[in-house]
């Protein structure tokens, strides 16, 4: 949405969206799943939307806030919370979106113009393989005021890899983190294990050499992997949403992207704030 438009009022807007969402999920229930506004496979690297649903009105032109976490941010660590972090407080209206980062570099400028459009702030899992193909993409994460953290540089299986081969398993780690600081001056916010959020003792143990304290989960899963289409998402998401939910998501699906301007209606609705996994647990 761009240029001069009318200022829509908030009660008008989360109406406006809650009707988006209800029709949404009975028109995926009638056509059995069919993807909504997104044809095309969604398989490993995704493809590129052939036609976008339009952004709802509920986001105007707001812009978010500057994140508190710039470039050089690195890990941190929370006293009192555990070496896999899922979810944060569960008194405070927040959750986190974390993304992985890989696949189409369109998909991803997409989505995120969506949710800057949201005034939301994300946290986003790169791939360091990706960001070789990709870098202007780091800078990019971080001037939408989001924070970017580390998915490994090959996407492969760490704990299968940690098994067999210990010091190729850490060079996966260590290598995102040297393109991470390279690219941004600092080595990430978090890291992500891969292909999913649970980490094995050696993974946590091999992270925690690698200069990241914690590890980051989830305690949501999208399964936008496996997704038929858009109303798939928004149950699944929805349905397990609470204060403090960490949400695991991915740029490299048609069907997210296509998901995010209700699933961001929604969580506003709710009263719930997006904020990066730091501002979670800050």
């Amino acid at each position: 949405m761009g240029g001069r438009e009318r200022p829509v009022h908030r009660r008008d807007a989360l109406g406006a969206g809650a009707v988006l969402l209800a029709s949404a999920l009975a028109a995926g229930c009638a056509r059995g799943g069919g993807e909504a506004g997104v044809r095309g496979g969604d398989g490993a690297g995704g493809g590129a939307p052939v036609s976008s649903p339009p952004v709802s009105p509920a986001y105007g032109s707001q812009a978010p806030a500057p994140s508190p976490y710039g470039s050089a941010a690195g890990p941190r660590r929370f006293p009192g919370w555990p070496g896999v972090i899922t979810h944060g407080p569960r008194d405070r209206p927040r959750i986190a979106l974390t993304f992985e980062g890989r696949g189409d570099p369109g998909l991803a400028r997409a989505a995120l113009a969506r949710i800057e459009r949201a005034g939301a702030r994300v946290t986003v899992l790169a791939v360091g393989s990706w960001l070789e193909a990709h870098p202007e993409l780091a800078r990019r994460i971080l001037d939408g005021g989001h924070e970017i953290g580390n998915h490994t540089e090959h996407h492969r299986d760490l704990a299968a890899l940690a098994e067999r081969d210990e010091h190729s398993a850490y060079e996966e780690i260590a290598a995102c983190a040297r393109r991470l600081r390279r690219l941004t001056g600092s080595i990430g916010t978090w890291f992500r294990p891969s292909p999913g959020p649970g980490a094995t003792a050696p993974v946590r143990r091999l992270a925690a050499r690698a200069g990241y304290p914690h590890v980051l989960g989830y305690d949501v899963e999208s399964r936008d992997h496996a997704a038929t289409g858009v109303p798939a998402v928004l149950r699944k998401v929805t349905g397990e949403l609470r204060h403090g939910s960490v949400v695991g998501l991915s740029l490299a699906r048609p069907v997210t992207v296509a998901a995010l301007p209700l699933l961001l209606t929604e969580i506003d609705r709710r009263g719930l704030r997006a904020v990066t996994a730091t501002e979670l647990l800050s």
